[in-house]
């Protein structure tokens, strides 16, 4: 029987399961996170236009969470800041979407926008 670690340990450069499991999340976090950009390209070319989809918040939001917990679990202080004012800016852009969306429909009122 051989000592030599696993492949798949091997490749994700990591010394145990724990660590083949924590690379992956922070992986699957990444492409989260990544995901973003691919939503915000194929929205301007859509458009013909730059644009910023309000899914793209929701991914930089769910991507800086995931990779926030990443770095906390990596008790990485690198990732952890680099994630944590990023993660305050999709969470207020979020909210002021929200804030305008809300005026705007009620503005509309039930019979449409007013004159």
């Amino acid at each position: 029987m051989t000592d030599a670690p696993h492949w798949l340990m091997r490749l994700l450069l990591v010394d145990s399961w724990w660590g083949v499991w924590l690379a992956l999340f922070g992986l699957l976090a990444q492409g989260i996170f990544m995901a973003r950009m691919l939503v915000q390209w194929v929205a301007s070319e859509r458009a013909r236009a730059s644009v910023v989809p309000v899914s793209f918040w929701w991914l930089s939001l769910a991507g800086s969470v995931l990779l926030l917990a990443y770095g906390a679990l990596r008790e990485d202080v690198v990732i952890i800041s680099a994630q944590l004012f990023g993660f305050i800016v999709y969470g207020r852009n979020l909210w002021l979407i929200r804030g305008t969306r809300r005026i705007e429909h009620s503005a509309a009122g039930p019979r449409g926008p007013r004159a």
